[in-house]
């Protein structure tokens, strides 16, 4: 784990240090990540931040702009689907983004040394771990080794959604993101006071696999996700 410092190249949104101008940085956060995924969905992606160069630059630090808890899935690259490079994104995966002490802890990590304010959570449509957490739970078999922890980690998920009446495997996803969102912010209380003081916000997310569109599932503040997601024909970062 590096220490913090500040990229040279090409670097994410503008950092600032006085109180008004912090609490808009998740903001600018979040849309250059949703810039990012417009471009790379189009066709038309950047690839910023990865020349020799930058990599020199950012050797004795970084300062990503956000942190993606995201799935393990090999399909769910953070920096080619958000058109990123080296030092932007602060990446912690995990099967079906599950969020223990390690996770937590590498979050905190971000949020507090390195001064990140955007944390996302990044599920996707089709979900393995879902998949085998709702089998696990119709059939009472339980998995093998340590699959177990991921499958008991998902299983609330899956109990909140039966309660609302969701069915489906996508809607059963879009709960079980919006629930890692609740157990950042529930267990850490580091996390929830970043967030309540604006210096941070927590947005979940959802990715399309065959589309490559993120689309957001719920945000806190609640304001974030209602952001429009920006294409490569408009977005004055992609000319």
């Amino acid at each position: 784990m590096s220490r913090p410092g500040t990229p040279g190249g090409q670097p994410g949104p503008q950092r600032t240090t006085d109180g008004a101008s912090a609490t808009s940085e998740p903001a600018r956060a979040y849309a250059e990540l949703t810039a990012g995924n417009g471009r790379f969905v189009s066709g038309a992606p950047r690839h910023p931040n990865q020349d020799a160069g930058h990599r020199a630059a950012v050797a004795d630090g970084q300062h990503p702009f956000a942190v993606i808890v995201g799935c393990s899935d090999s399909r769910l690259a953070a920096e080619i689907i958000f058109d990123r490079g080296l030092g932007d994104l602060f990446v912690v995966r995990t099967a079906g983004h599950t969020a223990g002490p390690e996770v937590l802890g590498s979050v905190e990590y971000a949020v507090t040394v390195l001064g990140t304010p955007l944390v996302v959570v990044l599920g996707h449509d089709s979900c393995g771990a879902v998949q085998a957490a709702r089998e696990s739970a119709e059939t009472g078999a339980q998995p093998s080794g340590h699959l177990r922890a991921v499958v008991d980690a998902v299983l609330p998920s899956l109990r909140r959604a039966e309660a609302e009446g969701v069915d489906d495997i996508d809607g059963i996803v879009d709960i079980h993101i919006a629930q890692t969102v609740e157990t950042l912010l529930g267990q850490s209380p580091v996390l929830a006071e970043a967030v309540a003081q604006g210096r941070c916000a927590v947005v979940g997310v959802s990715y399309r696999l065959a589309a490559g569109v993120v689309r957001p599932v719920t945000a806190v503040p609640s304001g974030l996700a209602s952001l429009d997601v920006p294409n490569a024909a408009t977005d004055p970062a992609a000319a």
